[in-house]
């Protein structure tokens, strides 16, 4: 657990350093939004990206939520920016981008845990949780109320919001069609959801699911990431289509820019699968 810790301190360290990756990224046109959150008892600012064509079409579209989906120092710029460039050279087909701007992401992305150190840097009361309420039962009800969307979703998310990622996946996968993670931090709670991803595996929904996950060379987060790539390599259920990327040049803190071309790609083009 030591270790697992002092890599989960490594990364914080690297995206603070002033030789860490810095971005400037261009803003894309955006609707922006708050909604008042009884769940969890906040109000939350909505950031969302729709293709340039959608106002003049009458298409519904798929969704893919965010977490770490706000514009100042988060994701939703270069994410949207993304999308926008694989729609328009149609290599996704059109979607609609919806972020979700962290007030206090370490309570949002992390679930129970009943290690005491990992009190340290993330709270142990299963914030995941009411996060996941919040998006299902609040958030997703206002998407479908002002946008035109198909019955598809999916969810993105790197390091802590690719723990939620996980989670979902393995605690609720009916959530979500699809399922997207870059180095999710596995080793939360001394990797509960790798120990129990057999018994999670047992009860999946009969539907076709979707999940893409990569780690990166940080070997702390690559070895959970990897060994439930085994679980599914053997355990796998037949409506489940999923692949592990393994990317051990890329570091924590590129991983996600990294691969998110091809992730997206893979899992939104039905013909590329392989």
């Amino acid at each position: 657990m030591k270790n697992l810790i002092c890599c989960f301190l490594i990364s914080v360290v690297v995206y603070s350093c002033s030789n860490a990756p810095q971005y400037n990224d261009p803003i894309p046109p955006h609707d922006n939004f708050k909604i008042e959150s009884t769940i969890l008892n906040e109000t939350r600012v909505i950031n969302v990206w729709t293709p340039p064509n959608y106002k003049t079409s009458t298409d519904s579209l798929p969704v893919i939520y965010m977490p770490d989906g706000g514009i100042v120092m988060e994701d939703f710029p270069h994410i949207a920016n993304t999308i926008s460039k694989l729609v328009e050279n149609k290599s996704i087909d059109p979607i609609i981008l919806v972020g979700i701007e962290n007030i206090d992401r370490r309570k949002d992305l992390s679930g129970a845990s009943e290690v005491k150190a990992d009190e340290e840097y993330c709270p142990l009361t299963d914030g995941a949780k009411d996060f996941r309420a919040f998006i299902t039962d609040e958030l997703m009800t206002d998407i479908n109320g002002k946008y035109r969307t198909a019955n598809k979703t999916g969810i993105i998310g790197e390091s802590l919001a690719g723990l939620f990622v996980m989670e979902t996946f393995l605690l609720n996968p009916d959530t979500f069609d699809f399922y997207i993670a870059m180095d999710p931090s596995l080793w939360w709670n001394d990797h509960y959801l790798v120990k129990n991803t057999e018994n999670y595996l047992e009860n999946f929904p009969e539907r076709q699911t979707k999940l893409w996950f990569a780690a990166s060379g940080a070997k702390d987060i690559s070895i959970h990431s990897q060994n439930i790539a085994e679980i599914l390599e053997n355990k796998s259920p037949k409506q489940l289509v999923w692949k592990y990327s393994d990317e051990p040049n890329e570091q924590h803190n590129t991983i996600f820019r990294a691969t998110k071309e091809k992730a997206l790609i893979w899992t939104l083009n039905a013909s590329k699968t392989d």
